[in-house]
């Protein structure tokens, strides 16, 4: 795999959740021009709508969001091409967030409709053993629609040691966990986060100094918090995730690497919003239409902004201007059924 390209694996929904597609697909982009082309299907896997990376060996991780979920892994070839090594039954129905520890021996599992998280330990090869701990989450909110149980929606584990940050939709919490890298089990501790009622957390973004940014899918905002002296963070401010009327919906957040801008993805209105952002304080500087429909995802790279439009079927590419942090759409979207999610293979991680 030359300099020359990078490449880009496509999770997304199939048939059995309604959607059109057919597994994890690859995209080659240009790292000069940021130009996407579709290289077509990697592999068939039910409903694969998130996608993570091993820290270092060529392995890739799909959740299969199904009333019965799994988690499927694939070894990468250098081609990008997949192959199976082993697919885990998750203990929880629809998984839609999973993340590899940073030691790279463990990987947890968000199960959204049950509000579980399962762990898996991972061999020296990257694969998935039999389910170690499936830790179950308690607590509901004031959205009887929404929130009547608990939702687990992301989990961020710290790249340097065993805490791990759940998000819980349904509970209006950001739960603080301890993985065991003996045991494999979750010990759930003090609430990183109690959101406002009703805010609905669903994915979250690490800032500088021990900041975190949430965005509340059910709320419509971006609330930041900081560290307090003690195990929950103190709100430190909060800003609309769009000033367009009706539901907003906010799916993700990106922050890019110079830290001074954070871009929301709004599933509502199908817009990007862009806002400056210092450490203390978000301002809005632009919103712009995602040239789709239901933007789920979306992933920084370079100066480009990449995204997902589930419900429109395509990927749209923004050129962001690096003095202004605005971006600008450019070209026209690529074509994909049903995306939901969008992983940069990134062979410079992995070792030979």
């Amino acid at each position: 795999m030359g300099s020359s390209a990078e490449y880009v694996f496509v999770g997304c929904y199939t048939g059995d959740k309604g959607g059109e597609g057919d597994g994890i697909t690859l995209l080659r982009r240009d790292p000069a021009t940021g130009d996407l082309t579709r290289l077509g299907l990697a592999a068939r896997t039910s409903s694969p709508s998130f996608l993570a990376q091993h820290p270092a060996l060529p392995v890739l991780y799909a959740v299969n969001e199904l009333d019965q979920g799994t988690i499927t892994a694939f070894s990468v070839a250098p081609d990008c091409s997949l192959s199976p090594l082993a697919t885990r039954p998750t203990g929880g129905s629809d998984p839609c967030h999973l993340a590899v520890t940073g030691d790279g021996r463990h990987l947890v599992v968000a199960n959204y409709g049950s509000g579980s998280v399962a762990v898996f330990p991972l061999d020296a090869e990257g694969v998935p053993a039999e389910r170690s701990d499936l830790l179950q989450l308690s607590g509901s909110g004031p959205n009887t629609e929404r929130q009547a149980t608990p939702h687990a929606h992301q989990v961020v584990p710290d790249p340097n040691g065993p805490e791990v940050l759940i998000s819980d939709l349904g509970s209006d919490r950001v739960w603080r966990a301890r993985l065991d890298p003996i045991s494999g089990r979750l010990g759930l501790g003090d609430p990183a986060v109690e959101a406002k009622p009703g805010t609905g957390p669903r994915h979250m973004a690490r800032g500088a100094r021990g900041t975190l940014l949430l965005a509340g899918e059910l709320t419509g905002d971006v609330t930041w918090y900081r560290p307090a002296g003690g195990p929950t963070l103190e709100q430190a401010g909060s800003v609309a995730a769009s000033r367009l009327p009706g539901p907003v919906y906010p799916s993700e957040l990106a922050i890019r690497t110079d830290g001074r801008f954070v871009y929301v993805a709004n599933r509502g209105p199908d817009t990007v919003s862009a806002f400056s952002w210092d450490g203390e304080t978000a301002e809005l500087i632009a919103e712009v239409p995602t040239g789709g429909v239901w933007p789920r995802h979306m992933i920084l790279l370079g100066d480009h902004l990449y995204v997902a439009n589930q419900r429109s079927h395509n990927v749209t590419v923004f050129r962001i201007d690096p003095d202004t942090g605005i971006p600008g759409v450019q070209g026209e979207p690529t074509g994909e059924p049903s995306p939901t999610c969008l992983l940069r293979w990134n062979p410079p991680m992995i070792r030979p």
